[in-house]
């Protein structure tokens, strides 16, 4: 009836009993079971356990000091409320519990508030929610109204821009204006400084210059060029002297082996080995009977007449 009057909600009852020797095991299978509720049967778990019966003597509520109890209340999950007898009963429970309540009565205060006093609470929070919205809507009105009239109308806003973009715009007519006319006097001025006659006397001057530099480019390329032919000639002339031809003429001879390369040592000729000798007007052949003896003085370089050589023919 407490919990009607107060905040009426779903109660859930596990039905024990609270007298004699089954009081503590029926007591503790009844707080396993609320905790072993996981939502998935019809029935919840509930948000807290009211552990109460009415007042006795000792003995009548001595089945809510059994151990088994005491250990079920202190390892529940859910929070426990002892209400167990009068408020002068003790029992073992009360020490264990989360809350002891003098009477079943309180229990059921303790556990759910007074709707109407939580409703009469929400009611006055909300009219002072209202109120000071209200109040904060009045301050930024009354901000706005000020603040629009301090602020200028767009004409006036506009005004000034106004008035400088048309002294910008003539400025630039008149701008325009001077800058053709300046332009016109510096052309004219330049114009007048021109004259065909000068023009023609440039051209004919260029044109001599460009006379005399072509002339100048046929004198310097005909030098070069006799100077490279007279270079060429004298090479020539000196590649001429030089030939080993004209040492032929002058009664030399050249030995060459049969592949026609000169033979420079008499040790790589060896007796039977066919050679070939240039004079100035041909080429002769000849074996080799063998080799050569010969011997330097240290007076004179003319072999003696009893000298022995052999026949190269």
């Amino acid at each position: 009836h407490r919990i009607k009057d107060r905040f009426p909600l779903h109660v859930i009852v596990w039905p024990v009993r609270v007298q004699g020797e089954t009081t503590g095991p029926e007591v503790a299978a009844a707080i396993e079971g609320f905790n072993e509720m996981d939502g998935k049967i019809k029935i919840p778990q509930p948000d807290i356990l009211i552990i109460a019966r009415g007042g006795g003597s000792i003995e009548d509520l001595w089945g809510f000091n059994d151990e088994i109890v005491v250990r079920a209340v202190a390892s529940s999950n859910i929070p426990v409320i002892s209400a167990v007898g009068h408020e002068t009963d003790w029992t073992l429970i009360d020490l264990v519990a989360d809350m002891r309540a003098p009477t079943p009565t309180g229990a059921a205060e303790i556990a759910v508030p007074v709707k109407a006093e939580l409703e009469a609470t929400v009611a006055s929070l909300d009219a002072r929610l209202r109120g000071s919205l209200s109040g904060t809507f009045d301050r930024k009105r009354s901000a706005l109204v000020a603040a629009e009239r301090g602020l200028t109308t767009p004409d006036n806003l506009l005004a000034m821009p106004r008035r400088r973009l048309d002294e910008a715009i003539g400025r630039l007519g008149r701008g325009l204006e001077l800058t053709t006319r300046v332009k016109r006097t510096n052309y004219e001025s330049v114009a007048g400084r021109l004259s065909f006659n000068g023009l023609k006397l440039t051209l004919a001057r260029s044109n001599d210059k460009l006379i005399a530099l072509g002339k100048r480019s046929e004198n310097a390329f005909a030098n070069r060029t006799l100077a490279i032919r007279n270079r060429l000639s004298q090479a020539d002339r000196m590649l001429v002297s030089l030939s080993y031809e004209r040492v032929l003429d002058r009664g030399y001879a050249i030995v060459r082996d049969t592949k026609e390369a000169p033979v420079t040592s008499a040790s790589a000729v060896s007796a039977g080995d066919r050679f070939l000798v240039q004079l100035r007007d041909g080429m002769i052949s000849g074996v080799a009977a063998g080799k050569a003896k010969s011997s330097a003085s240290k007076k004179s370089s003319k072999p003696t007449a009893k000298s022995e050589q052999g026949n190269l023919f």
